[in-house]
């Protein structure tokens, strides 16, 4: 038989699904990582991020059989992992608040892990509304219909918040090329 770390994903999940604990327990093993960087980068504290991931972990394991692979088993644990973060969230967070104007910094590191830092310190620039529509959409797979069904928002406010979000992002993340092609007016000319 071949061992867990070998096996694909799909087989993995068949095999929770099947009872196979040490199955969902290596599928854990490989996304946990992935789902907490998911919750801190929404905007979650270091340890909730941990309990928002270990919970729905759980959810996935009791309803494993749910799963039908029409994406990848990290993207379904995440959309669980996101809707429990917006449930926690519910009445925290208004979404209408001001948005603030981002700081510019000096131009991103080459390497790997200051390039995850930029990103990071890039989406803690952004309003909590910003960051959280889109790591939902970007980070957690989320259509901005299901983030707005979810935020119980208007469709419009979200996909406001994804655009300008994504914009200050890249004009943090790579400032060099949008400056040069930016209009007279200083616009993104993405309207």
């Amino acid at each position: 038989m071949t061992p867990l770390a070998a096996q694909e994903e799909l087989s993995l999940v068949a095999q929770a699904a099947a009872g196979e604990r040490r199955a969902f327990g290596e599928l854990v093993r490989r996304n946990a990582s992935s789902v907490r960087a998911l919750l801190r980068r929404m905007g979650a504290e270091a340890s909730l991020a941990d309990d928002l991931a270990q919970d729905a972990f759980l959810v996935a394991f009791q309803r494993i059989g749910d799963f039908r692979a029409e994406g990848s088993f990290a993207g379904w644990v995440k959309r669980i992992a996101a809707r429990l973060y917006l449930r926690r969230l519910k009445g925290k967070v208004r979404l209408e608040a001001p948005i603030e104007a981002a700081e510019e910094t000096g131009g991103p590191d080459e390497s790997l892990s200051a390039l995850k830092l930029d990103l990071e310190q890039a989406l803690e620039a952004l309003s909590p509304a910003e960051r959280l529509c889109v790591s939902l959409c970007h980070g957690a797979g989320l259509t901005h219909a299901e983030i707005a069904e979810q935020l119980k928002t208007p469709l419009g406010t979200v996909k406001s918040h994804v655009k300008r979000g994504l914009d200050k992002l890249r004009l943090r993340l790579d400032p060099g090329p949008l400056d040069e092609a930016r209009p007279a007016d200083g616009r993104l000319g993405h309207d």
